[in-house]
């Protein structure tokens, strides 16, 4: 396991499974600079928020992936409000082993879905770890030839016509799925427009892309997907609206 990934592991541990507001001090950067919507900048801010959250509190994580100083976890938030909440976490670790940003997105849990797979099961351990570059290098390509330059021809060089797990709550499993969803979210005004891929973070069969882009509204498209023998196989994803205010300066991204 990677020292940024223990890091963050043990951080989350002690911040948000003890709920201790003292780990700030052992975990977070002086300079710590915030992107959530839950919190303003600065270590501070993230003591509060600490200090606040209920005995109903807790984070059911799902998996972790890390990439040089970048570490992403997907899990389900438990009495953030009165739903559990799906979410992506991403922290960037300094040189001297501390927290230094924060991105994140969240979305209400769904009981049933379209595919009937849950917004977080499926696989989760890193194996594949000698294939890192080269699927980084595919789904980076795919992001910027189909995501965002939306040519949907060369989707099958990219996406498996055999095997694709769907974990958007809205598609079915396999491209007629999503397809089928697409042309769903088309009629109702929900167009998947992706204008710009922040951030492409890879760990063996891992990959997650950080978007930003339109769905009706302006959201911000976190999207994970898992690609076995040089195609994606699945697809976990969370959809958030970008908040019209923020607690701080720094953006959503």
């Amino acid at each position: 396991m990677s020292n940024a990934k223990n890091i963050v592991l043990q951080a989350a541990a002690e911040l948000f499974g003890d709920k201790d507001p003292s780990a700030v001090d052992r975990w977070v950067a002086a300079n710590y600079r915030q992107h959530s919507a839950l919190a303003a900048d600065g270590p501070e801010a993230l003591r509060g928020l600490v200090a606040s959250l209920g005995a109903d509190f807790r984070y059911e994580g799902a998996r972790v992936i890390a990439d040089g100083d970048l570490v992403a976890l997907h899990g389900i938030y438990h009495g953030f409000g009165p739903d559990p909440l799906v979410g992506f976490d991403i922290f960037r670790i300094d040189a001297d082993g501390k927290l230094a940003e924060h991105w994140d997105a969240l979305t209400p849990l769904v009981e049933n879905t379209v595919s009937g797979r849950s917004q977080t099961d499926g696989p989760a351990a890193v194996s594949e770890t000698g294939k890192t570059d080269a699927n980084r290098a595919l789904v980076a390509e795919f992001a910027e030839k189909v995501l965002v330059g939306a040519d949907y021809s060369v989707l099958t060089d990219y996406i498996s016509t055999e095997t694709y797990h769907q974990h958007n709550t809205d598609a079915a499993d396999g491209l007629d799925g999503f397809g089928a969803a697409a042309a769903k979210w088309a009629e109702q005004g929900r167009n998947l427009v992706y204008k710009k891929v922040h951030q492409v973070i890879a760990e063996g069969e891992f990959v997650l892309t950080q978007s930003e882009g339109e769905f009706g509204v302006p959201v911000a498209y976190y999207d994970l997907f898992r690609v076995a023998d040089g195609r994606i196989v699945e697809h976990w994803d969370v959809i958030a609206p970008v908040p019209a205010e923020l607690p701080h300066g720094n953006g959503l991204f």
